[in-house]
């Protein structure tokens, strides 16, 4: 089920990098959760066919990541922006050298996603 996930965020960053083929192949396989024998008769193909059009689409997916790392960024950015909410949500309750500790981990870590993105 990870693995599913996984493809299914590869192919939402990555999918209009793929043929239309093992763009509808990933759609249905992964998003729609049917069979290979579905996914063939859907697409007028063979389910070796498919099964060989999913393996390039995920080998590629793989790839695109591997070398431009937009998955690994958004997770990176999304762990950052919500330290980020935790610690800002504290400052109301407490006292003034805890809220200097939080306002500096705040700082810190928008500087690390800044520095991440540029």
């Amino acid at each position: 089920m990870e693995k599913n996930l996984e493809i299914s965020l590869l192919f939402d960053f990555y999918g209009e990098m793929l043929t239309k083929t093992q763009q509808e192949a990933i759609s249905l396989y992964y998003n729609d959760d049917l069979s290979l024998g579905e996914v063939a008769e859907i697409l007028s193909m063979s389910r070796q066919g498919v099964r060989d059009a999913l393996n390039r689409a995920k080998k590629s997916l793989y790839t695109f990541e591997e070398n431009l790392k937009l998955c690994e960024r958004f997770s990176k950015t999304k762990e950052g922006l919500l330290k980020i909410i935790e610690s800002s949500s504290q400052l109301s309750t407490i006292d003034n050298e805890m809220v200097r500790k939080l306002s500096k981990d705040i700082k810190d870590t928008a500087q690390k996603l800044y520095e991440q993105e540029v």
